[in-house]
């Protein structure tokens, strides 16, 4: 079976990338493929690095049933590029950032999240840090609908064996 992994980079790694982390970790427990698919989170500054997520994202989450804990904030590393088979930028200052410090050899890999949602008419998920804890609560749903759409695409991946 065919291994993959995952990473989600927003700008901290507090709030977009630690919710989307988390909800992709429910929905492969739910399918039985959390030995399948590792997911990670980072952030393009991350700027404090070991941080908690953002207090409002662990609300949301919470109130959705999943658990942010064990998350904590870090760098994108050139690493990150080697080990994973999806690099996911939460807005086009971040797919910015990632490709001017990705190697050339693994452009491929960094793809916009949204466009794992084509329903939807965004093509960035908005950074709800200044805002209030309703602001939260729709990210949620554009990172759920994004998820759905990679899940699915990871299961070709996957069931390509």
């Amino acid at each position: 079976m065919t291994k993959l992994s995952v990473l989600y980079v927003c700008t901290e790694n507090i709030c977009r990338s630690p919710l989307a982390e988390g909800i992709m970790l429910e929905m492969l427990k739910d399918h039985g493929l959390k030995k399948c698919i590792k997911v990670d989170s980072a952030g393009i500054h991350a700027s404090q690095p070991g941080h908690k997520p953002d207090a409002r994202a662990v609300k949301v989450a919470g109130q959705m049933g999943i658990k942010l804990r064990g998350i904590r904030a870090r760098r994108v590393t050139s690493a990150d590029f080697v080990k994973n088979d999806y690099v996911l930028a939460m807005d086009e200052g971040n797919h910015q950032a990632l490709k001017e410090i990705c190697p050339p050899e693994f452009m491929d890999k960094i793809y916009l999240f949204m466009d794992f949602a084509p329903e939807s008419e965004l093509a960035e998920v908005p950074d709800p840090y200044y805002g209030p804890v309703a602001g939260f609560d729709y990210v949620f749903e554009l990172l759920q609908k994004a998820n759905q759409g990679l899940l699915a695409e990871l299961l070709k991946q996957i069931n390509k064996d």
